[in-house]
């Protein structure tokens, strides 16, 4: 996985699109952190059931700007082609939300990281392998 990510940031074809996908990952990380803010630090929810909200929001906003931005040259177009696409983006960043929540609780309660510099550096350390495979299966390249 490290390999093909490394492959596609030396490609002069993937480039672009891996600094999209970055730029939309980084808007959605801000939106991500300030809804976790909210949900903790205004609701009261516990933090990793906060993130998890939080995550599943952004699940969505991630896959309308990757599908019209991102990856326009193989936009999943059409009322079928968009619902599958979601599906499978569900399915690549669902499989990355356990990676995420056990990065964030061991960096807040074995690091005593706080929560939201914690969340941070899951989202960071959990998108390499959410670039992979959306890349490969959700826009099929």
């Amino acid at each position: 996985m490290l390999g093909t990510f490394l492959s596609d940031l030396h490609s002069g074809l993937i480039t672009p699109q891996l600094r999209r996908f970055v730029v939309v990952g980084t808007a959605a990380a801000g939106v991500q952190m300030v809804l976790l803010w909210a949900l903790v630090d205004t609701l009261g929810l516990n933090y990793l059931l906060g993130a998890l909200i939080a995550i599943e929001i952004t699940i969505i906003l991630q896959y309308n700007l990757n599908n019209a931005w991102t990856f326009q040259a193989t936009q999943n177009t059409g009322v079928a082609a968009y619902l599958i696409g979601l599906l499978k983006t569900n399915v690549v960043r669902g499989s990355a939300i356990p990676i995420q929540l056990a990065l964030l609780f061991l960096f807040v309660e074995l690091r005593n990281i706080p929560y939201l510099v914690a969340n941070a550096i899951a989202i960071v350390l959990s998108g390499l392998y959410r670039y992979v495979l959306d890349a490969r299966w959700t826009w099929g390249q």
